[in-house]
């Protein structure tokens, strides 16, 4: 909703003779799009990329810049469509541009034009909107708004006032709506819309970022120029009534593209928030197919309520087409709990463990015995493999330390289901929290981000840390495909998985089938029918080099090879734990059941991926959708396209011979 205000007395009156090329359109206002933030009022420079509802649109936002430089401007050149007569592309230039055609009169007109170069061309994109695709500022003559000139152009923008003021005393007051990204429906980008959000709350003008001089142009012209370079980035500002930046959401088309496979867990990273960042950063994490962060997209929050969090919130989920997550894990916060709750009421919400443990020292440092207080804390929260011990463990934490007062603890107590891992083994968490006392976890922009980092500064960091993060993705995708891993056991599992897993992936789960060795006495203790329950012992590390034994009760199901461990590690990691592994050799099963085998950590799981999940209720012939089908295709293109030098060498002359195609139908349409 970004507003530029040009208030002014009229310089001429309304009887002076004007002629009018083309009508351009009347003066309007908007309250409920978006633009870029206002810290000069005065228009934008028109640049490549921006965007506008409709032709008037962009003609009054070329004629308010004008008046402001002091040129004026005329429709030079329009293009229309024969059959409907739609017009889809126009060429606005400075009033100077060309030349008059000789007058045979025997007193004509001196000539005034220069032929100058100043225009812009716009053209309608997706059938609604119109997108500058060509500028050129510079012009042969003296521009400047000192220079009183009564141009044609300007005097259509004081009549259009005029008429919509009267009876009250004429003053030019001219509102331009920017329109900040690809046009959006059901099915894609969504758009903030001020009056539907805040149409029964008032506006508190404090709940907007503190920009520093230059973040607001910085921010801006980053996302002009990666629409421009991409039309499926995809970005929100969400500005109150006065123009003031309260959030900004974005995702590139990476991001956009990675949520399409890895879309079951996600984690909502406020760190910089909890931190007391400078700058107050929220991203949306998952994890591909070797384990690493990927991001999902990010945005800035003006203030930590429910209200900033929901939008933040629901500008993510119409980037991801309306596709909710099945598991959201965030940091433990009322408001973060409300705004999940409102915006994905069908999503398993969760607090991230470590983000939690990370806080003992500080809310728990200070009392006496704290040594004692951490290490009975960390074995009821790791080492609880039934609610009963977790309780047990925790209520003697409490009497022992006399700590029933202590407001923190009670307050992880009340909220023990939504954090603690004997509570959460029904979800699956793709590895996305630690269930172990020496798993870290590391923010997706950890190293990029400081305590003082500056929106500009960020911005700029920004393509540099998720070029890294694509290139180590590139790296692991080539390294699974060309690396023989090497087997550490003669275990048929080990084997099995070594062909599907990506490097990664399979380390970890080598691991687990090391530790069969580690465990033995692998028993039958019942049987309910075809369901076996089995006990493993295995010998654990205990505090130094001591080992101790642990009883894993395993779960089998005969007819339909079911297998479940006491410990959920396959909920947690999504790959089966030693104790299961076990009892399958026991049973004599040679292989792992496919339903214990996750595509998602599958070597060339991005190329089997369907291609349409996201679109099966879209309109088959809305542009919408042409456009997210086809962005589809492309990206396998440019997969299997990347792959060898003679799929490449393929993919670049098609490419190229399909948008010479273009190009003449074009060309086609524009000489009928």
């Amino acid at each position: 909703m970004d507003e530029v205000c040009l208030n002014s007395e009229p310089v001429f009156n309304e009887d002076d003779e004007f002629d009018v090329e083309e009508e351009g359109a009347l003066v309007t206002t908007h309250s409920d799009e978006i633009g870029e933030t206002q810290f000069k009022r005065e228009p934008p420079r028109p640049t490549i990329g921006l965007e506008f509802e409709s032709f008037d649109e962009a003609y009054d936002f070329y004629n308010c810049y004008a008046k402001e430089q002091g040129f004026g401007i005329r429709v030079s050149n329009s293009w229309f469509r024969s059959k409907r007569k739609e017009r889809y592309r126009a060429k606005l230039s400075c009033s100077s541009a060309g030349f008059k055609k000789k007058s045979e009169a025997n007193h004509p007109r001196p000539e005034t034009r220069t032929g100058c170069p100043a225009m812009l061309v716009i053209r309608l994109v997706d059938s609604q909107r119109w997108r500058i695709v060509e500028v050129e500022l510079q012009h042969n003559h003296p521009v400047s708004p000192e220079i009183k000139r009564f141009y044609k152009s300007h005097k259509k923008m004081i009549l259009a006032g005029k008429k919509a003021q009267e009876p009250a005393r004429v003053t030019e007051v001219y509102t331009i709506k920017l329109y900040r990204n690809a046009a959006v429906d059901g099915q894609s980008n969504g758009f903030s819309n001020s009056d539907e959000r805040d149409s029964q709350h008032p506006v508190d003008h404090s709940k907007h970022l503190e920009l520093t001089e230059g973040d607001a142009h910085a921010v801006y012209n980053y996302f002009c120029r990666m629409k421009l370079t991409n039309p499926n980035f995809f970005y929100l500002m969400d500005l109150d009534d006065e123009g003031h930046l309260r959030n900004v959401f974005w995702a590139d088309p990476r991001s956009r593209d990675a949520y399409r496979y890895f879309c079951d867990t996600i984690a909502i990273d406020t760190t910089s928030l909890a931190n007391k960042f400078e700058l107050p950063l929220v991203s949306f994490v998952g994890v591909n197919h070797h384990g690493q962060s990927v991001l999902l997209g990010c945005g800035f929050i003006g203030q930590e309520t429910v209200e900033h969090f929901v939008w933040i919130f629901r500008s993510w989920l119409t980037c991801m087409h309306g596709h909710p997550p099945q598991v959201i894990i965030t940091d433990q916060c009322k408001q973060l709990q409300a705004a999940v709750s409102e915006v994905f009421p069908g999503a398993r919400h969760c607090f991230c463990l470590w983000y939690i443990i990370q806080r003992v020292p500080e809310k728990l440092g200070g009392l006496q015995g704290y040594e004692a207080i951490k290490k009975r804390l960390h074995k009821a929260v790791y080492e609880s493999l039934k609610i009963a011990e977790f309780e047990t463990s925790w209520y003697e934490m409490i009497k022992c330390h006399g700590l029933g007062d202590n407001k923190w603890l009670q307050m992880l107590y009340e909220d023990r289901q939504m954090w603690v891992p004997v509570y959460l083994k029904d979800i699956s968490f793709a590895g996305m929290i630690p269930i172990k006392e020496n798993e870290t976890l590391n923010a997706f922009f950890d190293r990029y981000v400081h305590k003082h980092t500056s929106f500009k500064e960020f911005v700029d960091k920004y393509d540099l840390a998720l070029q890294r993060k694509h290139l180590k993705e590139a790296m692991a995708d080539l390294e699974s495909k060309t690396t023989t891993l090497e087997l550490k056991t003669r275990c048929n599992f080990e084997l099995q998985l070594s062909k599907i897993y990506t490097k990664e992936i399979f380390k970890r789960f080598q691991s687990e089938v090391e530790g069969m060795y580690s465990c033995f006495n692998t028993r039958q203790v019942n049987a309910n029918g075809q369901i076996i329950t089995y006990i493993v012992k295995e010998r654990v590390e205990a505090v130094g080099s001591e080992k101790e034994v642990k009883y894993f009760e395993v779960l089998y199901e005969t007819s339909q090879v079911d297998i479940r461990c006491i410990c959920s590690l396959f909920n947690f990691k999504g790959y089966l734990c030693r104790h299961a592994l076990n009892v399958l050799n026991y049973n004599g099963v040679e292989e792992i059941p496919a339903r214990y085998i996750l595509p998602r950590w599958s070597k060339d799981f991005k190329r089997k991926f369907p291609l349409d999940h996201a679109l099966h209720n879209a309109d088959v012939n809305s542009p919408m959708y042409w456009y997210n089908t086809l962005y589809n295709y492309a990206i396998q293109v440019v997969v299997e396209g990347a792959q060898f030098e003679e799929h490449y060498k393929l993919a670049l002359q098609q490419v190229q011979e399909l948008l010479k195609k273009f190009s003449l139908l074009e060309d086609d349409s524009v000489k009928l």
